[in-house]
């Protein structure tokens, strides 16, 4: 492969990466899920030898 085509892959991969996040921000409902601050804290039940 060529040099350009290599930076061709890497530039199509970064453009399909940052696209793919903008569009997963752009249609996020944060109404349609719960918070992860309202979450209760998981309790661990720790064995005491």
């Amino acid at each position: 492969m060529k040099r350009s085509h290599i930076l061709l892959l890497i530039t199509a991969f970064l453009t399909l990466t940052v696209g793919s996040f903008i569009w997963f921000i752009a249609t996020w409902d944060a109404e349609a899920e719960e918070p992860l601050g309202q979450n209760a804290p998981i309790t661990i039940e720790r064995a005491f030898v």
